[in-house]
């Protein structure tokens, strides 16, 4: 939570009653920052550090960000947004899918082959939470909301080359709705953060896994598998719906001008910052895969469709889910889908 400094002197010396006469401008705070993965992932090194080092400049340096890595604080990856929530920190950045059937709506950014790439589905992302996610998000005071670029299987040998290959292999899922993607298509899907994917490689626990190139490098997975499925087309395979969100509580207790303050470093260009770091993580991290001359297959024309058309179950039934809670699903797809149109433009 937020940390007063001269207040706290003020209440030590017995004379608490005069905070209210000091002026907004003495008034020292730090903002407690905790995620998932290491410091030099590209999100923590790329967005997070430098929001972090944006806010304590335009603040003046009286807002102090402290950033703590891979769950230094304690906990694990599903319990980051009650940390937010709860205010054991003051802001988080993890992942809707975490915490199944918490974001029902969310989950429209998880189904198959809908997101373009991270830049302009994180923009549309924005304008989508504007439009249907307030009062699902009304816990928390988003800062950015955004996705990462195509899902890609990693995977050891055999790689992947169509669905057939699929069938039966043991392969890590991110959230609800991938997990269930991955179990139509034919595999055997195990649930977990990414964080411990390096470990579940290793043990052979899993023979494989979907993420995004950029989180590759951090996690070491070119070092643990020898290829590498990646989908044709101007719509990824998946992505899922990340939160970079703080306390409200936080936000509140904040004088006016340093509510700005965040407010200039919120929303819809934010969101796109975020998107953008995850789209320009892709390329290099793939380098690596070719230069340790691991297999890259891509999915295109009919095998494409064959996937498409077996994905689409997924979606069907997402449908019918929100349907059952009293939300048009449907309408959901359609406006988000405008929205990335109108951004790719």
């Amino acid at each position: 939570m937020l940390k007063k400094s001269v207040t706290a002197t003020l209440m030590a010396c017995g004379i608490a009653a005069l905070t209210t006469a000091m002026p907004a401008s003495a008034q020292d705070v730090t903002l407690r920052v905790h995620h998932f993965l290491p410091p030099g992932a590209p999100v923590p090194a790329n967005f997070i550090t430098p929001w972090a080092q944006k806010i304590e400049e335009e603040s003046d340096g009286r807002i102090a960000v402290e950033v703590h890595s891979a769950m230094s604080l304690g906990g694990t990856p599903p319990t980051l947004i009650d940390q937010v929530t709860d205010g054991v920190v003051d802001i988080v950045w993890t992942l809707a899918g975490y915490t199944p059937g918490r974001f029902p709506k969310a989950e429209v950014f998880d189904l198959p082959f809908i997101a373009a790439g991270a830049e302009p589905t994180s923009r549309a992302a924005w304008r989508f939470y504007e439009e249907h996610l307030t009062e699902e998000l009304e816990g928390i005071r988003p800062i950015a909301l955004h996705v990462h670029g195509p899902g890609v299987f990693h995977m050891g040998a055999p790689a992947v080359e169509s669905l057939e290959d699929l069938d039966g292999r043991t392969v890590r899922g991110p959230t609800r709705m991938i997990t269930r993607l991955l179990e139509r298509l034919g595999a055997t899907p195990v649930g977990m953060p990414v964080p411990q994917v390096p470990e579940a490689l290793s043990r052979n626990v899993i023979e494989g896994t979907v993420i995004p190139w950029e989180v590759t490098l951090s996690l070491r997975v070119p070092e643990l598998v020898g290829t590498h499925t990646e989908f044709a087309g101007d719509r990824s395979f998946y992505t899922t719906f990340f939160m970079f969100a703080m306390n409200r509580e936080s936000y509140d207790d904040l004088p006016d001008d340093l509510k700005e303050v965040i407010d200039a470093n919120s929303g819809y260009e934010t969101s796109g910052w975020v998107g953008r770091v995850m789209d320009e993580g892709d390329a290099p991290a793939r380098e690596v895969a070719v230069e340790r001359e691991n297999t890259i297959v891509q999915i295109e024309g009919e095998e494409l469709e064959r996937w498409q058309e077996a994905a689409q179950s997924v979606v069907d039934d997402w449908i019918a889910e929100m349907e059952e809670r009293g939300i048009d699903g449907q309408q959901l797809i359609d406006d988000l889908t405008a929205m990335i149109d109108e951004e790719l433009e």
